[in-house]
């Protein structure tokens, strides 16, 4: 077997994630292909690249030396396939931004002042659940701009040469829970008043699950966790199944109910960056408004803010 990029990609992306099946969603395999893969590439070495245990893979002394030796290859190929794709993009259709977001209610406010600020540009938009993977994106020339959040506890991995604003420094995360749930009935949850229910994260969105754990932890809690993606989420809390935590600016549903804790243990940071070169003002004017916009639409928040919250550089006078 003769090693192909796409095989030193798939050890990047198992290095960088830590878990198969993290590395999966982000490569668009299935856990098991990308398992048989790597057993086939450790084969053809005739050497483990990963040791595998409870706590996720971790790269084996030798899989260090080999990832030492495929980033380059990835990053440099990674980065010629963008240049040549922006420069055929630039000739065939004139100005255009490329646009990254993790999942904001934001966005779309975003997206309608970018729209109006460069009528007749072409915007295109990514979503991941992934800001390590919109960030390596930027650093690839892929992407012009991202807007990511940072879990409290757990840094992003930002690549050299980015340029980067800091929307919110703390943005409280709310729990949402069904609208018949006990603690509903009230303004403010108290953690305590969840120790009986289960909890749901989306394991592929970096830092989610280790910040959750670390906060239940603190609080003396160690609830049952349903992993699951976000709309399967929005089901199992509607059901009375998982509560979870959520965006503040998270819209209202007449099955859901959307509730601060007390005390704010979960947080996360906002953040906007962009590739080198790439005006940040304009974009990060626009993004704060988008985002003002949204969390003055959200009562829940609203009421938070209202109460003395702070949501750092992006404050909303009210």
């Amino acid at each position: 077997m003769e090693l192909e990029v796409r095989h030193l990609r798939a050890l990047c992306a198992i290095a960088d994630t830590g878990s198969l099946h993290k590395a999966a969603r982000q490569l668009g395999v299935s856990q098991p292909s990308l398992t048989t893969q790597l057993r086939r590439i450790e084969n053809a070495l005739g050497a483990e690249l990963f040791s595998r245990g409870r706590t996720g893979c971790h790269p084996t002394p030798l899989g260090r030396t080999v990832l030492s030796r495929a980033r380059p290859l990835v990053d440099g190929l990674s980065a010629l396939i963008a240049e040549t794709r922006a420069a055929a993009a630039r000739t065939a259709a004139g100005p255009a931004l490329r646009v990254g977001s993790t999942a904001s209610r934001a966005l779309p406010g975003w997206l309608r002042r970018l729209r109006q600020d460069q009528p007749g540009a072409d915007i295109a938009l990514r979503v991941d659940v992934s800001a390590n993977a919109l960030l390596r994106t930027v650093a690839a020339g892929q992407l012009d701009l991202a807007f990511v959040h940072e879990v409290e506890g757990c840094p992003l991995r930002v690549p050299d040469g980015l340029q980067g604003r800091v929307l919110v420094e703390r943005e409280p995360q709310f729990i949402s829970m069904a609208r018949d749930h006990p603690a509903a009935g009230r303004e403010v949850v108290d953690l305590a008043d969840l120790a009986h229910d289960r909890w749901t994260v989306d394991p592929a969105v970096d830092g989610e699950w280790d910040g959750l754990r670390r906060v239940l932890a603190a609080a003396g809690l160690d609830p049952p966790v349903l992993q699951a993606d976000y709309h399967t989420a929005a089901s199992l809390i509607a059901l009375g199944e998982a509560v979870a935590p959520c965006q503040p600016t998270s819209g209202p549903r007449e099955d859901m109910a959307v509730r601060p804790l007390r005390g704010d243990p979960l947080a996360v940071r906002l953040l906007l960056y962009a590739a080198p070169g790439v005006p940040l003002d304009r974009p990060y004017e626009e993004l704060t408004a988008a985002y003002r916009e949204a969390a003055l639409r959200a009562a829940p928040y609203r009421r938070w803010l209202r109460a003395g919250g702070t949501a750092g550089p992006c404050m909303m006078t009210l």
